[in-house]
């Protein structure tokens, strides 16, 4: 397997992120699959749960790289449209899962009018956006009054015993592991900067307060490792 060296940095410059995604596009999923241990598996099935999405109902899947996340939404016999700037992880996604519909937008500009979508959700991509309040007002524009919002994302372990185990197996096993099997390694330590600078559970909900985001709530996974935000679009 031949490896590169692409990464992004804490400035997530666009072109970076995307440049580092598309190198990473071909293993991504194998990767999470390994590193979670298969609990990804499991945040996708709550994640369907908390958008609850209905036959017909239009669902945006940002960030959603090879499609993986969008497959959930579309059995549950909603219309799901699947968005990433890494056109290497679309390219991939194309190939995994013919029947999504893909398109390419950044989250600071999506490419759709307002009030499109009955909901919208990110996995594990908000912390790669370069601003995230904007991300957030982004996504309340193309929301429909009275849709809502679910962010799945790592977070901030809440017991200390915990978060020191983490904290300690986070630099360690996850870049250990992508040097076994990801052509671009070095991504993995920016992933691993991007997990460590990102706000917890409270800070992550205030802002989706402050960009006009109403019932908002979260929920830790994991002991905190992960965290589970919901909102909606006031009417």
């Amino acid at each position: 397997m031949q490896t590169t060296n692409h990464r992004a940095t804490l400035a997530k410059r666009r072109a970076d992120v995307a440049g580092m995604f598309d190198h990473l596009a071909s293993r991504y999923d194998l990767i999470n699959d390994v590193a979670s241990l298969g609990l990804d598996r499991s945040w996708r099935r709550m994640v369907l749960e908390a958008v609850d999405p209905q036959p017909g109902q239009v669902v945006l899947d940002l960030a959603a790289g090879t499609g993986t996340s969008s497959v959930p939404f579309v059995d549950a016999g909603a219309q799901v449209v699947s968005v990433d700037m890494s056109l290497g992880m679309l390219a991939e996604g194309r190939k995994r899962n013919p029947g999504l519909s893909f398109v390419a937008g950044d989250a600071l500009a999506l490419p759709f009018a307002d009030d499109a979508f009955d909901a919208a959700t990110i996995s594990f991509g908000l912390r790669n956006v370069q601003d995230t309040e904007g991300a957030l007002t982004e996504l309340l524009r193309v929301v429909k009054p009275g849709g809502r919002l679910v962010i799945c994302e790592f977070s901030a372990p809440t017991w200390a015993p915990w978060r020191h185990v983490y904290t300690t197996y986070l630099p360690i096993v996850v870049p250990g592991v992508a040097k076994l099997v990801s052509p671009n390694p070095a991504a993995y330590d920016y992933l691993v900067e991007s997990i460590v600078s990102w706000p917890d559970q409270e800070a992550l909900a205030q802002l989706m307060l402050d960009t006009g985001w109403s019932a908002v709530e979260h929920r830790t996974l994991v002991g905190g490792i992960v965290a589970l935000h919901r909102g909606r679009r006031q009417r």
